[in-house]
């Protein structure tokens, strides 16, 4: 009857459960060398800065060391809390740079950047020697797209230098991540890798509260496993460490919308805010000032409105 509490309302709601966690769930802050990235009541923004001519987006965009830096100092500006040095397109089907080019392209823009912002900076490589160099030129975070897999030094010279790291999944390599996906369950194959890959790191000597998970969004998935991944955040955060996420502009907005990169603003904020709900604590993205707009409003849904 109208007016009347269906008598299974309880049940019906209960449903809903799986997605209620992130709407609340903190982590503890990422201490680095240039200060906190803190979680508390907000979401972190992390800033992508590829110095490569061939990344999905904005490859050759900043090539030059100067034009890197400028963009990454009205990155900040714009609100970013992290920005992210990459020198290796790992879009699908990119061929690997040699360590040497590598260091030539990030390197000078770590430098530059480091003299001129105090907010932290990660490296984007899976190559031990480019992390090493990149953390002498004033880096903070290490984001590794293989977990510590890639690279045997690398698991070692991260508990060494007692800095965070972003441990990633990925099926193959870049190169080969695409070539048709299969998972039973992705979202529990993927909290598996993540979860043994955490505890290596830890067995190694990484503290625990430096270690950043990244369900890797677009790394060896179809358009569903990628929906799915965002539909079940809430288990991957349960694992009690930062979540990163990244959406910003990929290849499955793209076929939702039936559009290119430059096109995928609106779906990215979608994505970006569907993430942060189901406890995303870090966002990785090309559009620092839009996507920090739309993580304000989802962290006053969350936490309440600043005052």
């Amino acid at each position: 009857m109208p007016g009347q509490i269906p008598p299974d309302l309880n049940s019906t709601l209960s449903q809903f459960t799986p997605l209620t966690p992130g709407l609340t769930q903190t982590c503890d802050p990422v201490e680095t060398r240039h200060g906190i990235v803190d979680f508390a009541r907000r979401t972190a923004i992390m800033g992508i800065l590829n110095v490569t001519p061939d990344s999905f987006y904005d490859g050759g965009r900043r090539f030059d060391a100067s034009q890197a830096i400028a963009d990454a100092l009205a990155m900040a500006a714009e609100g970013a809390d992290i920005i992210d040095v990459g020198g290796e397109s790992t879009r699908p089907g990119a061929q690997a740079v040699s360590e040497a080019e590598e260091l030539v392209r990030v390197i000078p823009v770590i430098e530059g950047l480091r003299r001129q912002v105090s907010l932290a900076i990660s490296i984007d490589t899976y190559k031990s020697a480019v992390a090493r160099a990149a953390l002498d030129a004033g880096a903070d975070i290490v984001n590794d797209i293989s977990a510590l897999r890639f690279d045997s030094a690398m698991i070692s010279l991260v508990a060494r230098e007692k800095v965070p790291v972003i441990l990633m999944h990925m099926r193959g390599t870049p190169r080969t991540m695409q070539a048709d996906p299969h998972y039973d369950d992705v979202v529990r194959e993927v909290r598996d890798f993540l979860a043994a890959q955490l505890y290596e790191a830890m067995d190694a000597g990484i503290a625990a509260e430096s270690i950043i998970l990244d369900p890797g969004i677009g790394f060896g998935k179809a358009l569903e496993h990628n929906l799915e991944l965002l539909r079940g955040l809430p288990i991957l955060a349960a694992l009690g460490h930062p979540l990163l996420v990244g959406v910003s502009r990929k290849t499955f907005i793209g076929k939702i919308l039936n559009l290119g990169p430059d096109d995928r603003l609106e779906g990215s904020l979608a994505a970006a805010a569907a993430a942060v709900l189901g406890g995303a604590n870090i966002i990785r993205v090309h559009d620092v000032a839009a996507t920090g707009k739309a993580c304000r409003v989802i962290d006053a849904l969350r936490f309440g409105a600043a005052q």
